[in-house]
């Protein structure tokens, strides 16, 4: 699929299969989405810019690669997608981390927003979007809408699982938003569930269901 990244690390993979199987305990849910959060993060970032800079190492002076620009904006999807964020601060400490709070009507599963919180500056700096799944995607298209409405242009989507209805309809909507993800799987059913998938990600991972 074009601007769709599978990532297939063999560690991704295999901590993809952990978290699929039922049985998994909230606490190791929770553990695992950190850790491929980590991996995930790594692959989303593989060609930010750099500049080279002057620096003293205690045995002479060099020029070395350092990250060009304002810091990125970690922006997590609430809830689930604050699953990721600890993961990625572990490897960009220095990021800013933009809030948005919407959750999926169960009638007409449109995204409905209650909060939003971003650095003053944020038009300014690239933004990694999160949420564990891209599944009707509409909670993801009102998130970059609501990102782009504060005149922000260099934006990436990063989820763990996506559907092949949720990827087309996000670009139909956001073409120039390229999307990251560890799966793309069969389908959506019919309450709008990835399938296989790995079930309800924010249900899972803070044992509310």
């Amino acid at each position: 699929m074009p601007n769709v990244t599978v990532v297939d690390h063999p560690l991704v993979q295999h901590k993809l299969s952990l978290m699929r199987d039922k049985a998994r305990s909230t606490k190791g849910f929770r553990q695992l989405l950190h850790e491929i959060g980590m991996l995930l993060c790594y692959e989303v970032t593989r060609d930010l810019p750099i500049e080279m800079v002057e620096i003293e190492t205690p045995l002479t002076t060099i020029k070395a690669p350092r990250i060009e620009g304002k810091k990125l904006v970690f922006a997590p999807i609430l809830r689930a997608g604050l699953g990721f964020v600890d993961g990625m601060l572990e490897l960009v400490p220095s990021a800013r981390v933009a809030h948005i709070g919407l959750y999926r009507d169960p009638q007409t599963l449109t995204a409905v927003e209650y909060y939003f919180k971003a650095p003053e500056d944020v038009a300014d700096r690239l933004v990694i979007v999160m949420d564990p799944m891209l599944a009707t995607a509409n909670s993801a298209i009102a998130a970059v809408e609501r990102l782009k409405e504060r005149g922000v242009s260099n934006l990436r989507f990063v989820c763990l699982l996506a559907a092949p209805e949720g990827i087309d309809k996000f670009h139909a909507h956001h073409p120039d938003v390229a999307i990251w993800t560890a799966s793309v799987d069969s389908h959506l059913n019919d309450h709008g569930y990835i399938v296989p998938g790995l079930g309800d990600a924010g249900d899972r991972m803070f044992g509310t269901k």
